[in-house]
């Protein structure tokens, strides 16, 4: 999940560092959110079987230019918007791309592909697919939830409510929420990514995911660093879960779905998507492209002329991301979620100020980088989060302010040179919307990013 980046992307920072499992990192990177967006988009050239019978279609809810009329913004037509969507799509040989743009002036919205590689029906805003670590988002406001009614406190030890973890006298609550707990992330064992390899369907429970990290010894003393680590929301999962005293599927349900209206968003029990869905695709393997997600250049090669193709990853078992990063959902469900995460929907006014002044950066020592709260990244103007999972990568941001807000959804992670695609096609989206001359002072100038 980790992944290096630039520009408005430091607003980004590191997917890679920040999601954890981008390769384990990389996977549930998405935390990496902020990292991902910053990605330069394109090493890679187009494949002319990729994509090739694949129409692309852009929407508008109303004019060319949706964000015409929204002070600090440039407006970015239709026919723009496809360019970027169809462009990065041939050079990064993506099945299929779905984009969502909403904006006071109206929706705009962009598919490009099929939900399957080299044929399958045209993707939809419709489609289901799996959003990796978006899904701590919803575990983390199910805890501030609970802060709010004096179940939990934000200082409160781990410890309390899991006495296994080793050091969790001295880890809060709120440190497993900014990453800043100093755990160890499993998703970085060789342990999982050897299994997710040999046993894609395997099952498994979140103790089990707890043991792989408990072996290894922490990061950082607890508040002395910033590691992005899925740990740490598995934790937060299981104790939201005992603090409820009923199934997290029924957590999420009662307390964020039902109320927020997602009927197309599910925590699953299973491998199974619901219909529609897109399928999903990765080169290489997990242990392959566990610390560095770019295929070694021979591979890239082939990948570009088209004699090796991706593996469908679509039926991996999504268990060992469990509260840090199993959900599913659709572009629409994802933008009206990340609304309310952004304008405080999803909390009290007051839980919502404490929420919203959480933020940190992940490297002090890079001035106006990507920035990480209590379950939420910030993304220069944009507040949410990026997620990925073997074969799909997505991103979500909104800006309360001016009133964006922004899906992107591919059904290829990442891409054979290492790039996360939906996070860079955001990226683009973004810069083109927020130039620096026009942005807010909070978009921090382009710079590298790890």
């Amino acid at each position: 999940m980790d992944r290096s980046a630039d520009t408005t992307a430091a607003m980004l920072g590191s997917a890679r560092t920040f999601g954890a499992h981008r390769r384990r990192h990389r996977y549930l990177r998405a935390a990496a959110l902020a990292a991902a967006v910053a990605l330069a988009i394109g090493a890679c050239s187009s494949n002319s079987d990729e994509g090739s019978g694949a129409a692309g279609s852009s929407t508008a809810g109303s004019g060319t230019s949706a964000a015409a009329s929204v002070t600090g913004l440039l407006p970015i037509g239709n026919a723009e918007l496809q360019s970027i969507v169809e462009s990065t799509a041939k050079e990064l040989m993506l099945p299929g791309v779905v984009v969502l743009l909403r904006t006071p002036s109206g929706d705009q919205t962009v598919t490009y592909g099929t939900t399957e590689r080299g044929g399958g029906a045209p993707v939809t805003l419709d489609d289901h697919v799996r959003v990796g670590s978006n899904t701590k988002t919803w575990t983390g406001t199910v805890i501030l939830q609970q802060v709010q009614e004096g179940k939990i406190a934000l200082t409160d030890p781990v410890s309390k409510y899991r006495p296994d973890v080793p050091g969790g006298d001295g880890i809060t609550i709120e440190q497993l929420l900014n990453m800043r707990s100093g755990l160890f992330n499993y998703s970085e064992t060789l342990e999982l990514n050897e299994a997710l390899d040999q046993d894609p369907q395997r099952t498994w429970t979140p103790d089990q995911l707890l043991a792989l990290a408990f072996t290894h010894p922490p990061y950082f003393p607890p508040g002395q660093g910033y590691h992005y680590s899925n740990t740490n929301f598995v934790l937060l999962g299981l104790i939201a879960e005992q603090l409820d005293g009923k199934p997290l599927q029924e957590v999420f349900q009662d307390r964020l779905f039902g109320p927020l209206g997602l009927k197309n968003t599910v925590f699953p029990d299973s491998n199974a998507l619901p219909t529609p869905y897109s399928r999903g695709y990765m080169y290489g393997t997990n242990v392959q492209t566990m610390t560095d997600p770019a295929l070694p250049a021979e591979m890239q090669a082939e990948a570009k002329a088209g004699t090796l193709a991706p593996n469908d990853v679509t039926d991996g078992n999504p268990s060992w991301a469990w509260s840090a990063g199993s959900g599913i959902a659709t572009a629409n469900d994802l933008a009206t979620w990340v609304e309310a995460l952004a304008d405080g929907k999803a909390l009290d006014a007051e839980m919502q100020a404490v929420r919203m002044a959480s933020f940190q950066p992940t490297d002090p020592t890079k001035p106006g980088g990507p920035e990480y709260g209590l379950a939420m990244a910030k993304m220069g103007p944009l507040y949410g989060h990026t997620g990925e999972l073997p074969g799909y990568n997505s991103f979500m941001g909104s800006d309360p302010e001016s009133g964006v807000t922004l899906v992107v959804w591919a059904n290829l992670a990442p891409a054979a040179n290492g790039q996360d695609p939906a996070s860079g096609i955001a990226k683009t989206i973004v810069d083109a919307m927020f130039p620096p001359a026009a942005a807010p002072a909070s978009i921090p100038a382009p710079a590298p990013t790890s």
